[in-house]
């Protein structure tokens, strides 16, 4: 049987591909990216971005960051970020300072160490509630505060689900 196997690698990969701001920078600034904006727009068309960087953003009453709109001069910084994708995970990492990116950071960690114990106790009748164990991170979806409030849902799940497995048989 491989769905354990293949839960565990589409879960591993979808926490270790986390957001990252410099490859979006890089992509916006592509000039491939331009090229099809200008082919599906008439001449004289005005790109406005909206975005919540970490650094800028306010945040509402909820803490939570919150858009604002940014008109073409953007670019100009994004292909300035985009050449400092080199220091994305080092100490010169802004972006890896946010809350976010820490949590993201300290989940594959966790999803590591979950992954040796449910291996340390699997067994044909508990296969089922591996899988489920396994697939935890299936509920985190979105960025910033949607992320959050999923990954919320999701953790509940997960502690559900090792209560369940520490039961005895």
């Amino acid at each position: 049987k491989t769905a354990l196997t293949e839960t565990v690698a589409r879960h591993l990969f979808k926490l270790m591909a986390y957001k990252d701001e410099y490859e979006v920078a890089r992509l916006h600034t592509d000039p491939a990216f331009h090229a099809r904006l200008a082919e599906q727009f008439e001449p004289g068309y005005a790109v406005k971005l909206h975005l919540a960087p970490p650094l800028l953003a306010r945040k509402n009453e909820r803490g939570e960051l919150q858009k604002r709109q940014f008109g073409p001069w953007m670019f100009t910084a994004m292909r300035v970020l985009a050449k400092f994708k080199g220091v994305r995970g080092t100490a010169l990492d802004v972006f890896g300072r946010t809350d976010e990116r820490r949590t993201e950071r300290a989940l594959i960690q966790e999803y590591r160490l979950d992954l040796d114990r449910l291996l340390g106790g699997l067994s044909a009748e508990r296969h089922a509630l591996a899988l489920r164990l396994a697939s935890w991170p299936d509920g985190v979806r979105g960025y910033g505060h949607v992320k959050e409030r999923h990954l919320h849902q999701a953790l509940s799940q997960r502690e559900a689900a090792w209560a369940e497995w520490e039961r005895p048989a």
